[in-house]
């Protein structure tokens, strides 16, 4: 089941990470007036870097709560783990995708995501 914590803390953590290089991306950042500097930014990448931070936050609540939920419910640890596992590697692949403005292969990645949350979520139910 530590594996399955893990994935948690990494799928907390990327939105932080694609923000961090969303404004790396741009020029010198204002940390006065944040939201008034992202509006500035000509480079898509910087706006592209936080509408994943955006996603990943979106994405974060679902996950969690479905692992936790699994757990709960005395589904398989490995099928837990293995879910979280994919999921943190779909999240990835979406975060890279949305940097690259690669929409396709992103909307793909952001399809696996959920698709894990939902099995999370449904082996739960099922076994309550």
């Amino acid at each position: 089941m530590a594996i399955a914590y893990w994935c948690i803390l990494i799928a907390a953590v990327l939105p932080y990470v694609w923000v961090a290089i969303g404004k790396l991306s741009g020029e010198r950042y204002d940390n006065r007036d944040p939201r008034g500097w992202a509006a500035k930014q000509t480079n898509p990448r910087v706006h592209r870097g936080i509408a994943a931070q955006f996603n990943a936050f979106e994405a974060f609540a679902p996950f969690a709560a479905g692992v936790l939920m699994a757990q709960a419910a005395g589904v398989d640890p490995a099928r837990i783990s293995l879910l979280a596992m994919v999921f943190v590697a779909f999240r990835v692949l979406h975060g890279l995708f949305y940097l690259g403005n690669v929409h396709l292969l992103r909307s793909l990645a952001w399809f696996g995501g959920i698709g894990c949350v939902v099995a999370l979520i449904a082996q739960a139910a099922l076994a309550a």
